[in-house]
């Protein structure tokens, strides 16, 4: 499998399980309707865990947070990224697309439009720019330091880091994501809100295009950080 459609299948994946168990916790007439945020939480972690194991052949990034912190420090190609980038991209436009197809009744059946919006992407539990802001810079620090310590010396995940990965995301939903909702992956949350704006949802409202920017931007800006943290420590 070529490195493009690695991650564009493991993207997929995490997508498909990762707001699909957020789509069986908050939609109507479901029957995990209601079952909290610690279901949420290790639904996301075997979405990652699935992900990951499945693309090992691309290194497993599934996110351009990751991509970017390893071009950052030299370990990954800078003419690569794009590619990469638009296979996640792509991957969680798809994911969120079979979500939507596979609980539409539901969806139908749910009458708020946040509630809506919320399978497909963060949100704040408490609006405030620059809360939000720190919030993803520091849940995603949190993430690319413990992969950067996790593969090294490697320069990808492989399979056997799949588990490890996963009780770190599980970890940092279970700290870190009442806030904000912890999307810590740009392509995570910013291809479902695309494919929110798109697809014919009854009664969907706005996609909170004001918001969006704060999930890219975060992660992007707590990649880098720990980047130049994991650079002096290592």
């Amino acid at each position: 499998m070529t490195p493009f459609f690695s991650e564009l299948t493991g993207t997929t994946l995490l997508i498909i399980l990762g707001d699909g168990v957020v789509a069986n916790v908050i939609l109507n007439k479901t029957f995990g309707h209601n079952s909290g945020w610690i279901v949420i939480t290790f639904g996301w972690a075997i979405a990652v865990f699935v992900g990951v194991f499945v693309a090992t052949s691309s290194g497993a990034h599934l996110n351009p947070a990751v991509t970017i912190a390893f071009a950052a420090l030299g370990k990954f190609d800078l003419a690569n990224v794009p590619v990469y980038i638009a296979a996640q991209l792509l991957g969680a436009m798809l994911g969120s697309t079979l979500v939507w197809l596979a609980y539409r009744r539901h969806f139908e059946a749910t009458e708020d439009p946040g509630t809506k919006l919320g399978v497909f992407c963060t949100g704040p539990a408490i609006r405030s720019t620059g809360d939000n802001l720190f919030s993803e810079i520091l849940g995603t620090f949190v993430l690319i330091l413990g992969v950067l310590f996790l593969k090294a010396p490697k320069n990808s995940l492989g399979g056997l880091d799949a588990l490890p990965v996963a009780l770190l995301v599980l970890g940092i939903g279970l700290s870190l994501g009442g806030t904000s909702g912890y999307a810590i992956n740009p392509a995570r949350d910013l291809g479902p809100r695309i494919m929110h704006a798109i697809l014919p949802i009854k009664g969907k409202g706005n996609s909170n295009w004001s918001y969006s920017w704060i999930p890219v931007v975060g992660p992007v800006i707590g990649c880098l950080l720990a980047a130049l943290c994991f650079g002096v420590l290592q």
